[in-house]
């Protein structure tokens, strides 16, 4: 009895001339996957400093909004994340 996966493995069906399709295929899904889950981490944690500094600005918005602080004291801090 022979196993159709023997030592030829893919070859023994026929498809040795796309295993190295399929292991260049491999290759890049895994980058892809630990591309995106880095990517998830990323945002998941806030990103990087450019999505800091939105955010504190965001927030002083808010708070200007909300009347928790004054025109003089929105611009100073405004002033000072800039």
């Amino acid at each position: 009895m022979m196993w159709p996966f023997s030592h030829y493995g893919w070859m023994g069906w026929g498809f040795g001339f796309l295993s190295p399709i399929f292991s260049i295929l491999a290759v890049f899904l895994l980058v892809g996957f630990i591309v995106s889950v880095v990517r998830s981490g990323r945002e998941s944690r806030g990103g990087g400093e450019g999505s800091k500094g939105d955010t504190h600005m965001q927030i002083l918005k808010e708070r200007y909004a909300k009347g928790e602080i004054d025109k003089k004291q929105f611009e100073e801090m405004k002033k000072d994340l800039s």
